[in-house]
């Protein structure tokens, strides 16, 4: 896997803090700093989403895949999944991630509470590796709702 990372503000006169994001697989993800007022230099222009939402966007991502692939392989009537993460991070650098909690919301049909609670362990134990490695740093907790479709 790779991903090359590029600064969009290396010309101009008020340059930012962009940063393009070019995945081996050949996605771009835009990202950006928040303004600095104190420190116009050292600030983005908002144009984009934080390099750790980012990451904790990824997480998400990571784990709600293998939710879905676990309940589909299970042959429950899985027709929709969303998680909602919400994180702490450390106060002074580096600001690593300290807590985030993840509420999953499972839609379908019939859909046995134990199967969602196991496939969200199984994630967390031993597929996901974003929230894996977040949990070296972050005690992560989960919730989840089943929504009837």
């Amino acid at each position: 896997m790779e991903c090359t990372v590029s600064w969009t503000g290396a010309t101009g006169a008020r340059s930012g803090m962009g940063f393009v994001a070019e995945t081996g697989s050949g996605h771009v993800i835009a990202m950006d700093g928040a303004p600095d007022e104190a420190r116009p230099e050292n600030g983005g222009r908002n144009l984009a989403a934080r390099p750790m939402e980012t990451v904790l966007a990824g997480t998400g991502g990571c784990t709600a895949y293998d939710v879905v692939l676990i309940l589909k392989r299970g042959r429950h009537d899985v027709r929709g999944c969303s998680v909602k993460l919400t994180s702490e991070r450390a106060a002074e650098d580096p600001k690593v991630f300290t807590k985030i909690h993840m509420q999953f919301t499972v839609t379908g049909r019939a859909i046995p509470p134990a199967a969602v609670e196991r496939a969200i362990a199984m994630s967390h134990d031993k597929y996901c590796s974003a929230s894996i490695m977040l949990g070296k740093t972050a005690a992560i907790t989960t919730g989840f709702v089943i929504v009837e479709a």
